[in-house]
């Protein structure tokens, strides 16, 4: 696999920062504070990767648009009151990104998060000039939805077998095969590695850190 590769695609939550049970817990604050029934944590963990208003209907399929929107307010007010910093990013992870940049590799990111969501926590982890392209939910479609990826292909010019997709998601690795490009899973995030290898990835890693030891 050494040399296989010229651009590198992160998923955000749960394969480069370690914010899948903060996600979870503000899920779940939200239904607390709406009076729904509180999803379970791997009910909440499992629509990690869609936009929120994705998630929410998923999550609460009986609540009318306005209860939509509120439970999607609630849950990005509970998750900005916890304040980020480069110590949120798995271990190695910073090294990492900067070693692949400083090899050649162009790095960018294809996350579920918002706009503003993103630039907050890429500024807060001090991430933001390590990646030449970020692409967001409310940017483009949703995953698995391939667009934002695509997008991603098209500006940065790369062939479609020299591009690589790392995420901890089914919504990640199913983004990757509708394309197609190659994927691996990293199974410190949403979900098992059970459920992320019925979706063809190339390897699946416990941590992030370890894809240094496959390309």
């Amino acid at each position: 696999m050494k040399n296989r590769f010229d651009l590198i695609i992160f998923d955000w939550d749960g394969t480069l920062i370690n914010s899948i049970d903060w996600i979870t817990q503000s899920l779940q604050q939200a239904a607390l504070t709406y009076g729904y029934p509180i999803p379970a944590p791997q009910a909440a963990k499992d629509v990690i990767g869609l936009s929120i208003e994705n998630a929410v209907l998923t999550l609460f399929p009986e609540a009318d648009e306005l209860s939509q929107t509120q439970l999607a307010n609630s849950y990005r007010d509970h998750y900005s009151s916890k304040q980020l910093s480069k110590d949120d990013l798995f271990p190695g992870v910073y090294d990492m990104l900067a070693h692949l940049k400083q090899s050649g590799y162009q790095l960018a990111v294809a996350t579920g998060k918002t706009r503003s969501g993103l630039q907050a926590a890429l500024v807060a982890t001090g991430t933001e000039d390590l990646f030449c392209m970020t692409r967001c939910a409310d940017e483009t479609a949703s995953k698995p939805d391939p667009k934002m990826l695509l997008e991603i292909i098209e500006r940065t010019q790369i062939t479609h077998d020299r591009c690589l997709m790392v995420g901890d998601s089914v919504f990640d690795l199913q983004m990757a095969l509708n394309i197609p490009i190659s994927a691996i899973a990293v199974t410190c995030g949403a979900q098992s590695a059970e459920l992320l290898q019925q979706y063809q990835p190339l390897v699946c890693l416990e941590q992030p850190t370890e894809l240094l030891n496959y390309i």
